[in-house]
């Protein structure tokens, strides 16, 4: 009976063991579900330029997270996994990657081919630089020189679908295919100087050392406005003194120029409103642990420290 009971009891001890275990390991191998966030038309990750990887992505509550250190440049890439054109419009702390004006999804964005993909590495200057993107303190953020702090620590892509016009035949014989169409009557765009050719779009790509990704064209508002990178009030400055206890959260520098070459095309969007939107935020690892998204780090050690390791013992007899 004695031994019946013990058995029971290891294995009830056993089983609670297992089940802790698995639980825990659970935790452990859904903490990260890949190194991008997949969504229904595009793709995105975060590359890691300093260390030459894309981040892993937690998924906690709903929401996806990264962490950021301090300091790394970083590019955020975005793949069309569709057979159509798609125009991306991207923001980083609540900013506009192409304008600077505090985003929205009617903004300017990046259009990708069919299949496609850009590696957006900082904030657009012109058609030929850009500002790297890095991790730094909020105080330092772009948008918090900016005077915008509030949606600092988040990365957002609205995604539109390109309207589609259907080929108008002028008469039945053309439906039928009994004529051909005259040169008015094609589907064919008419030439616009807006439109890049096939020369324009390979020295495009050949200068961003890839695919080239190609900006929609700017609104009149955003042509309008000065630089707000060159003017931008000291850090400290720009932050409300309620707001100068979250400098321990990151944000996005404007970082150092360097080239980055995009023209402009037309895009008829299909809907005023996204058709997907992507996001994606970010913080230190510190952070994200004190918010629960990542498990605290664990310590092999003993429960209580010894200040006395070694075992106890006399002077051993010395060798001979």
């Amino acid at each position: 009976m004695v031994k019946t009971r013990s058995t029971g009891w290891r294995a009830w001890l056993l089983a609670a063991l297992a089940v802790a275990g698995l639980a825990a390991g659970t935790v452990h191998a859904n903490a990260v579900e890949s190194a991008f966030v997949k969504g229904r038309l595009v793709q995105v990750d975060v590359y890691d330029r300093a260390d030459g990887m894309a981040l892993p992505v937690y998924n906690a509550d709903g929401r996806s997270y990264i962490v950021g250190a301090p300091g790394h440049e970083y590019a955020v890439r975005i793949r069309n996994c569709t057979g159509g054109r798609v125009l991306v419009v991207t923001s980083v702390d609540g900013v506009n990657v192409i304008s600077g004006d505090t985003a929205a999804p009617s903004q300017s964005g990046y259009v990708l081919e069919p299949w496609g993909s850009v590696e957006i590495t900082g904030w657009r200057k012109s058609l030929e630089r850009a500002a790297a993107f890095y991790f730094t303190d909020l105080g330092n953020s772009y948008a918090a020189r900016t005077g915008r702090p509030d949606n600092v620590g988040v990365i957002g892509v609205a995604v539109f679908e390109e309207r589609s016009h259907p080929i108008a035949w002028s008469n039945s014989r053309q439906r039928a295919g009994l004529a051909t169409p005259d040169a008015r009557d094609s589907a064919a765009p008419d030439a616009d100087a807006s439109w890049p050719s096939t020369t324009a779009r390979r020295e495009a790509a050949a200068q961003g050392g890839g695919a080239a990704p190609f900006a929609a064209a700017p609104s009149a508002e955003a042509r309008a406005d000065t630089d707000m990178a060159q003017n931008a009030p000291a850090a400290k400055d720009a932050l409300a003194p309620e707001r100068k206890s979250l400098l321990g959260k990151l944000g996005t520098g404007h970082g150092r120029s360097e080239e980055s070459h995009v023209t402009t095309v037309n895009f008829e969007r299909a809907s005023s409103t996204p058709a997907e939107t992507v996001a994606l935020q970010y913080d230190r690892r510190e952070n994200l642990v004190a918010m629960g998204v990542l498990p605290p780090p664990h310590y092999a050690r003993r429960s209580q420290p010894d200040p006395f390791p070694a075992a106890w013992r006399f002077a051993p007899d010395p060798g001979r």
